[in-house]
C-alpha cells in the first residue's frame, strides 16, 4: 500500500498579494500532489483560525512562516508512513495535535493545506479524478451534478472600496441546459454589464472576486443595472438568469442594528431588514439570499426564515461557518434552509464533507464556495461535483484564480458527458 513519504509547505501569495500556505505531499511510489489554501476578508467570528506571523516587518504582519513551520516540523514527521487513503484518520490526527476548537495552535491554514494535498495524492494514487475520489469519500448518491454558478458581477461591502453596502450581487444562470451554457450566459452578461457601466460613465475596475465596483446612487441600482444587462445580453431575467445576493449582513450589524456604513449611514432594525428583503424578493427575480442577517442576530435569522424561508433559498455563511456542530444547532432551531461550504472555515476535507452530508440529510441545500483571497487551486470545482451540491460560488467571469475553477468544471462536464446533469433546474423564479 502507498504511504506518505514527505510533507512540505511553502509560503506563496494569494489573489490579493497576501501570503498563504501551499503544501506538497509525496508518496513512497513517487506520486506528488499540492494544494493552495484560500483566505477570506469577510469572515465569521467562529471560523477556524488562520495562523499569521504578526511580524510587521514582513507582509504587514500577514506572513505565514509559522504555519509553514508547523507543517514542516510538527505535522510532517507525524504523517510519514501514513496511508493517504485514510483521510479522516489523518485529519483527526492533525486536529488532535492542534488541540483547539478553532485550530489556532497549528493554524487552520497549515492543517487544511495538508488535508487537501493528502486528498489529491490519494486520488492520484487510486488513479481517479479528484471529483470521483471525493464522491467515494462522500458516499455520493447516483448521478453526477454540475453546479450552477453564482457569478459575482457587482462587488460592494468588504470586497470593494465603493459606496455599495452589500457585498455580492450575482448572476445565477438557472435556465441554462448545461454548465458550459450557464458559463456562456454569465460571461456574455458580464461583458454587457461592463459596456452599460462604461456608457453611464461609471468605473469598471473590479473588486476582489472580479465583479465591478462602481459607485452607485443606491444599493438597488446594482440590481437594476444587472437586470438591464441580462436583457441587453438577450436573456430573460428570472427564467434564463436569476439573481443571487450576499449582503454579508454581519459586516453591517452594530449594537442590534444594521448600519448602511458605505452609502447613507442609515440604521435599520432587524425587522426593517426582514421587510427590506421581502420587498426586494417581490420586486426582483432573487432566488438566493446569503447572510441576509448578521451571525449574532439569532432572532433576526429566525424572523427572516419564517418570513421568506418558503419563498427562496436562505444561505447561512457566517451563521454556520461550515462547522457541523454549529450547523446542527442551526438546523435544530430552524434557521436558514441552506449552508455555504468553505473549506478553510472548518480546516479539513473530512469535516467539510461531514457538513455537506449533514445538509443533504437534513433537507438543506449546500453551496460550495471560494474565498475572496484565492489561489489557482481548483479543488472546490471537484468538491462541488463530488458532493453533488449543485451550486458553486467562485467569482466573476474574470481573474484567473476564479476562471481556473470554471475551466476545471468545463473539463469535468466534458469528461462525464451524459452521465452528468446541470444543477440549475432546481430553481424557479418569476420574471422581473
Amino acid at each position: 500500500m502507498s504511504k506518505i513519504q514527505t510533507v512540505s509547505a511553502l509560503e506563496i501569495l494569494d489573489s490579493r498579494g497576501n501570503p498563504t500556505v501551499s503544501v506538497t505531499v509525496t508518496l513512497n511510489n513517487g506520486i506528488t500532489a499540492s494544494a493552495g489554501v484560500p483566505s477570506g476578508a469577510s469572515t465569521g467570528i467562529k471560523e477556524a483560525v488562520e495562523l499569521r506571523d504578526g511580524d510587521a516587518k514582513r507582509y504587514g504582519g500577514k506572513g505565514v512562516q509559522k504555519a509553514v513551520a508547523n507543517v514542516n516540523k510538527v505535522i510532517a514527521p507525524k504523517l510519514k508512513g501514513k496511508r493517504p487513503a485514510d483521510q479522516k484518520a489523518i485529519d483527526d490526527l492533525m486536529r488532535s495535535m492542534d488541540g483547539t476548537e478553532t485550530k489556532s495552535k497549528l493554524g487552520a491554514n497549515a492543517i487544511l493545506g495538508v488535508s487537501m494535498a493528502v486528498c489529491r495524492a490519494a486520488a492520484l494514487d487510486a488513479d481517479l479524478p479528484l471529483y470521483v475520489y471525493l464522491r467515494q469519500l462522500h458516499r455520493g448518491r447516483a448521478g453526477y451534478v454540475l453546479p450552477a454558478p453564482m457569478m459575482n458581477v457587482v462587488n460592494g461591502g468588504a470586497h470593494a472600496t465603493n459606496n455599495v453596502d452589500f457585498q455580492e450581487f450575482m448572476l445565477f444562470p438557472i435556465g441554462a441546459p448545461s454548465f458550459a451554457e450557464a458559463l456562456r450566459y454569465g460571461a456574455e452578461t458580464f461583458h454587457t454589464l461592463k459596456k452599460l457601466l462604461q456608457k453611464r460613465g461609471l468605473v469598471t475596475a473590479v473588486g476582489d472576486e472580479g465583479g465591478f465596483a462602481p459607485n452607485l446612487k443606491t444599493n438597488t441600482e446594482a440590481v437594476d443595472v444587472i437586470l438591464e444587462a441580462i436583457r441587453a445580453a438577450g436573456y430573460k431575467p428570472g427564467n434564463d438568469i436569476a439573481i443571487a445576493l450576499d449582503p454579508a449582513a454581519s459586516e453591517l450589524y452594530d449594537a442590534g442594528e444594521y448600519v448602511m456604513k458605505k452609502s447613507d449611514g442609515s440604521r435599520k432594525s432587524p425587522a426593517d431588514m426582514v421587510t427590506l428583503w421581502g420587498e426586494w424578493v417581490t420586486r426582483y427575480p432573487i432566488v438566493s439570499l446569503e447572510d441576509g442577517m448578521g451571525e449574532e442576530d439569532r432572532d433576526g435569522w429566525l424572523a427572516l426564515t419564517k418570513a421568506l424561508g418558503k419563498k427562496l433559498q436562505l444561505v447561512g455563511d457566517d451563521l454556520f461557518v461550515t462547522n457541523p456542530k454549529i450547523f446542527a444547532d442551526g438546523i435544530r432551531d430552524g434557521m436558514a434552509n441552506a449552508i455555504l461550504i468553505k473549506l478553510n472555515q472548518i480546516g479539513t476535507v473530512s469535516e467539510t464533507l461531514e457538513t455537506v452530508a449533514l445538509a443533504q440529510k437534513s433537507g438543506y441545500a449546500a453551496v460550495i464556495s471560494h474565498r475572496s483571497g484565492e489561489t489557482e487551486d481548483a479543488f472546490i470545482a471537484d468538491l462541488a461535483v463530488g458532493t453533488g451540491a449543485g451550486q458553486i460560488k467562485t467569482g466573476s467571469a474574470c481573474r484567473s484564480e476564479r476562471i481556473a475553477k470554471y475551466n476545471r468544471l468545463l473539463a469535468i462536464e466534458k469528461e462525464l458527458g451524459k452521465r452528468a446533469r446541470y444543477g440549475g433546474a432546481t430553481f424557479k423564479a418569476g420574471t422581473a
